[in-house]
């Protein structure tokens, strides 16, 4: 009887364990990219070629409760090369509400930007080691830090979000994020307007970034227009920038960028870069891609008393191919 009565719990767990799992959908997607890199630079550190990769892989759990609410657990690994890292690792509740992030993800402002790097599939600005300015209009990068995010359901053709990232205890530096869309349609083509704040407390000065951006779509002709602001400590960036894509009959994409950024407290610090960008299509899941960037980097007073930091300029070209899964 004793032995009756645990087969029939092992099977009754089984069968839970079965059921639960079953309730759960599971799919895995991932990337990698090969590149290679050919520089012409005045400083010899980066001047030359070199071979680079970048690869990524998702796992996302989704599950619908009773109540009608969507579950989403999502982990993000960078596996490039040797190293396997978590980068980010979060859970998603979606409902009537809208949607509330928890954990390690995208700050609120990444889904709002609209900024030229939209248009181009690999946009990798060359940048010079001394210098301290932005390469691009929404630049410096994301903080993936533990956080807490809420974005509003949409509201006709309007999208807005807002996140908060503690810093811990006293002596850590919160940062808030919020954005906004709103999409509209006029004269036959889709019109998007994208604007985003970020504020990151600090001891000395706050850390502040604002950005505005445009889109056109008209056909298979895409424009962004942009423009974008950063103030830290003895830093009073002002970035703007602007692209446009052509999607060919065939699948191929040809676009063009520029972006520029001034920094108005280190007089004369300027950095300014155009490119052009193919990106052509091999097979259902492969494509290649062809950037050349021509830059141009002015030290103006932002150097330090070592001597070591430098003014530049060249061209940057690189063939990437990209495979996605």
């Amino acid at each position: 009887m004793r032995k009756l009565l645990l087969g029939t719990t092992a099977l009754a767990a089984a069968a839970t364990l079965a059921a639960n799992t079953a309730a759960a959908d599971v799919a895995i997607s991932g990337s990698f990219e090969w590149t290679y890199e050919s520089r012409s630079s005045n400083v010899t550190a980066t001047d030359g070629t070199r071979f680079m990769t970048d690869s990524d892989m998702v796992i996302n759990f989704t599950n619908k409760t009773d109540s009608g609410l969507d579950l989403t657990y999502r982990v993000d690994f960078h596996t490039d090369g040797a190293a396997f890292g978590n980068d980010e690792n979060s859970l998603a509740i979606a409902g009537g509400f809208g949607k509330i992030v928890l954990g390690y993800d995208d700050q609120a402002a990444d889904a709002y930007i609209i900024d030229e790097s939209d248009l181009i599939a690999e946009d990798s600005a060359p940048a010079v080691g001394s210098m301290s300015i932005s390469t691009g209009t929404s630049a410096p990068a994301d903080n993936d830090g533990l956080k807490v995010a809420y974005h509003l359901p949409a509201m006709g053709g309007l999208t807005a979000g807002i996140s908060h990232t503690d810093g811990g205890y006293v002596g850590g530096n919160d940062t808030t994020s919020m954005g906004a869309k709103y999409a509209m349609e006029a004269a036959g083509a889709s019109i998007t307007i994208g604007m985003t704040s970020t504020t990151t407390e600090n001891s000395s000065q706050d850390i502040d970034q604002e950005s505005m951006g445009l889109k056109i779509v008209s056909g298979d002709i895409s424009v962004i227009l942009a423009t974008g602001q950063y103030e830290a400590l003895d830093e009073e960036r002002d970035n703007s920038g602007a692209a446009i894509s052509y999607a060919m009959p065939n699948g191929m994409t040809i676009g063009a960028y520029t972006a520029k950024s001034e920094d108005d407290l280190d007089a004369g610090e300027e950095y300014v870069r155009s490119g052009v960008e193919v990106v052509y299509p091999i097979a259902s899941g492969l494509k290649a891609m062809i950037n050349v960037d021509d830059y141009e980097y002015k030290l103006g007073t932002n150097a330090d008393s070592d001597g070591a930091d430098v003014s530049d300029s060249g061209t940057q070209s690189k063939l990437t191919i990209q495979a996605t899964f």
